[in-house]
């Protein structure tokens, strides 16, 4: 029984794809489509990003992230978590395992917020595309506006959440 409560969304939804099949079947194919097309896109990433968490949680010790990225990082701490999180390549879901592990290396939560804000706006790939297509003013000047923006936003985050809430948060992290 409490197998299917924790599945029950997931239950449901494969019933009103069913239903979906049943009732117009073009339509349908065409949702069970997208579903194996995103089903297979999340199959090509998360398991090579699940091999990087194995190797960073053996390779480096918490004393490093604790030193490079914790509470007494100050701007390294920042200016790396920016580094990792525009260098990263896949989508974004890829980014919180690995903010999960950070936080288990005790990696401040300012930095893991700003890892995740440069993850989704800052990546490499798209800085360059971004200059060869929309041309180069653009780019930094997007660039120049993103980084302070998600600097800011992530102390005013860090400055509002309590610290109850943000232990029950590495809390949590602790046990994935």
């Amino acid at each position: 029984m409490k197998i299917i409560k924790k599945y029950r969304f997931f239950m449901f939804t494969i019933l009103v794809l069913a239903a979906v099949i049943l009732l117009n079947r073009q339509l349908g194919m065409k949702a069970l489509d997208i579903v194996g097309f995103s089903f297979k896109e999340m199959m090509m990433v998360i398991p090579p990003i699940f091999i990087l968490l194995g190797l960073l949680d053996i390779w480096v010790p918490k004393e490093t992230m604790v030193r490079y990225m914790g509470e007494s990082s100050g701007w390294l701490g920042v200016v790396l978590a920016i580094l990792l999180g525009s260098a990263a390549a896949g989508p974004l879901y890829g980014a919180f395992p690995i903010a999960a592990v950070f936080m288990k290396k005790g990696v401040r939560f300012t930095n893991v917020l700003i890892f995740i804000g440069a993850w989704s706006t800052t990546k490499i790939p798209m800085f360059l595309f971004e200059m060869a297509s929309l041309g180069t003013s653009f780019a930094l000047t997007r660039l120049a506006i993103d980084i302070p923006g998600i600097i800011l936003i992530a102390h005013i985050l860090n400055f509002f959440a309590s610290k109850e809430e943000l232990d029950e948060i590495y809390k949590k992290a602790e046990s994935l």
